[in-house]
Formats: C-alpha cells, structure tokens, sequence
C-alpha cells in the first residue's frame, strides 16, 4: 500500500483532522487521552489488587490477564477500522466461535494439519467478512442491519455444523498457539530490541516533524517520553518472565497492534478510513472509491475475527457453540472507551488496545472477586453507555 495521497486526498484529510485521533486531531489532546486512559488502568489494577489481597497483580494472574486481553485485543484493531470508517460490525463474537469450530472440525474429521486448519479459518473470515461488506457498500443495507443478521445467522451455522457438540482440538501445535510461551531469554531480547526500536523511531519523527516546521515536544520530552515507554515494555517482559515467559497469543495482539497502528497512521488506506468516516460523500467526491473501502475493511475485521477465532479456540483447547458470545461488544467498548467515535472518523488503534485491556481487567479482576455474572454485565454495559455519553457530550462542546 502506497503511503502518498492525491492532492484533493490531503486537502479532505486535512479537513477531517479535528475528528481523527491518528493520524490528525490535536497531539497536545492526543497525549492527554492516553495517559489519561494508563492512569485509569494503574488505578483499576491497583483496587482490584487491594481487594484480592494481592492475587491480581501477581505474575501467574497478570500473564493470565494478559492472554485474555489478547482475543478482544485482535478484534478491537480490526473493529477500530470499521469504527473510523463509519460502520460498525455486530457479528464478530459468532464469526469467531465459526471460525474456530470449524477449524477444530477439519482437525477431528480430516486430519488436516497446523497451517491447512488456519488457512481455512483465514479464508472464511475473509469470505464471511467480504460478503458482509459488499452488502452494505453494495447493496446500500445498514452495516448495523448486515452483522446484526451475521451475529445470529452465524451462530446457527456453528451450531448447525457442530451438532451443539463442543469439540476438543486434536493437534498439539494448534493449541500452542494460544497455551505456549516464548523461551524467557528470547522475550527479553525482544523487548530490549523494541526499546531499542522505540527509541530510534520517536527521534526520527521528532526530526521528521521538525523539518517539515510542525509542532513537536522538546528534545529532552521526546527523551524522556521514548524512555518511559521502553521501561515501561522491558518491565512488562519481566513481569510475565517471572512466571512463565511471554505468552504466544500476546505475542500475536502485539504484532497485529503495531501492524495496525502503522496502516492507520502511515498508508493511504488508513487515511482513506479516516476520511470516509469523517465526510462520507466529500471522500466519494474527492476520488475515493468508499465502496471498495467498506468492502476491504469488512474483509479485514474477518480475517482478524478469524485470527481471534484460532487464538480463541486454542487457548480453550475446544470449540464450543456459544464460543465469542459477546465478544463484539467488549471490542465495540474497547473502542469507545479508547476515544473512538461511533459516528466515525476518530480513533487509534493504542486507545483501542488499552480500551481491550480495561475491559479484560474488569472480567479478571470481578472473576477473582466472585462477583456474579449479572453484576459483572451491568458494570460492563454502564461503561460503554458512559463512554458514548461522554464522547456525544464532547463532540457537542467542540461543535
């Protein structure tokens, strides 16, 4: 994907900034989001650790908090896409207990291997989530309409296929994906490369930033912000290090995160999304093909539904009919609470991926406390009415 936009591209983008987090909207604004929502997090782990007596942060409970974080983490990157572009997708919780299903089946029926059972539930994500695109780019039916169809059409082919029989998975490196850990020395190396990487990267858009006359923080903020975060993931390696290394579906979120963060904030896609979201018919008008848009940005939320399915499916070591109940919700949520707006246009992915690991803090740390599922929806589904309250009420302020 090129990283250029035409002219009138730039001009529309330009135009849209104020509503877009990444790559436009206020940096100084930016900046304050996110440390806000870090301080929230450090605030919620360390009442939920005061009310364990100490089990929430304990290494053992934080890896475990961490591979849960992955699976609504996967969704919200590809659910934050859909957001700026406008759209929602209601049907990826069941696409993801699809997915897995019928990953597990070809294993118990076929025997096929590792890379033929995620290639196949690749492939159907793709499908499922192109199909869902081209009905709302093509057949103009409300995205909204389109997956809330997907959500219970989907679920009953789980079910239909499976029989309403939970199915064990047969391979032991498929269950790796989502049960292993990396080898502790290697996920060190890792972390003091991405140190490494943070910190050449802040510079050069510093530098970047500078030439081209833009606004930028001071040499020694830039200093002190890039080695904050590179503590900040060294320390997290160490944590999970100290009980069984970095787990692989960690592993899987991150990379998908930084591959996200960099198509949203750095390609023409991405800035497309943005625009779309921000004036549909001004980006139609400016050269944009929107439905060709709506169409790739459902086909990726599939393929990533499908990723999530596999990581999913392996970590439970089953797939059930009722796996992902939900699961688009807290995505939809974890978006919201990381500052995207449901109207579109505005949204990063980081926001997004602290908006997944608040709200698998919450399901971790009320677990722990015994608190009863009825309670723990309510808590869940107040902050997402919350979050859209507070986004309506700023929009309005800034209107």
């Amino acid at each position: 994907m090129s990283t250029g936009a035409t002219p009138e591209v730039q001009d529309l983008t330009a135009s849209s900034q104020p509503r877009a987090s990444a790559p436009g909207g206020s940096s100084l604004t930016n900046t304050l989001r996110a440390y806000g929502m870090l301080a929230a997090l450090v605030v919620i782990w360390l009442a939920f650790d005061y009310a364990t007596n100490g089990v929430f942060l304990r290494p053992r409970n934080f890896s475990n908090l961490m591979r849960q974080t992955a699976v609504t983490g996967v969704l919200s990157v590809g659910m934050l896409m859909v957001i700026v572009a406008g759209e929602i997708d209601l049907s990826v919780g069941s696409l993801v207990g699809l997915t897995g299903m019928i990953a597990a089946l070809v294993q118990a029926n076929y025997s096929w291997g590792l890379w033929s059972t995620v290639l196949i539930a690749a492939v159907l994500g793709i499908a499922v989530g192109t199909l869902q695109g081209a009905a709302t780019a093509h057949a103009r039916v409300p995205s909204f309409i389109v997956t809330l169809g997907g959500l219970l059409a989907w679920r009953g082919v789980t079910k239909g296929v499976s029989g309403g029989v939970t199915l064990p998975v047969q391979l032991d490196s498929f269950r790796a994906i989502g049960q292993s850990y990396l080898d502790k020395s290697f996920g060190l190396v890792l972390a003091f490369l991405a140190a490494l990487a943070i910190g050449v990267l802040a510079w050069r858009n510093h530098m970047a930033r500078k030439r081209l006359g833009l606004a930028t923080a001071s040499k020694t903020g830039v200093i002190l912000r890039a080695a904050f975060l590179s503590a900040l993931t060294i320390a997290f390696v160490t944590v999970l290090n100290r009980y069984e290394g970095v787990p692989v579906p960690v592993l899987i979120f991150v990379l998908i995160s930084l591959l996200g963060a960099f198509i949203m904030s750095n390609t023409t896609f991405g800035r497309y999304l943005y625009a779309v979201g921000g004036n549909r018919e001004a980006a139609r008008l400016s050269g944009i093909s929107t439905r060709l848009l709506t169409v790739s940005v459902f086909a990726v939320m599939g393929l990533l539904a499908a990723l999530a399915g596999i990581v999913y499916t392996a970590r439970v070591g089953s797939a059930s009919p009722d796996a992902g109940l939900l699961l688009e919700l807290d995505a939809i949520a974890a978006c919201v609470i990381g500052g995207a707006s449901l109207m579109g246009g505005r949204g990063a992915v980081f926001g997004a991926c602290i908006g997944a690991l608040l709200m698998a803090s919450l399901d971790n740390g009320m677990s722990l406390k015994n608190v009863a599922d009825y309670i723990q929806d309510i808590v869940k589904g107040g902050i997402l009415v919350v979050a859209v309250a507070l986004d309506m009420l700023g929009r309005k302020r800034t209107s």
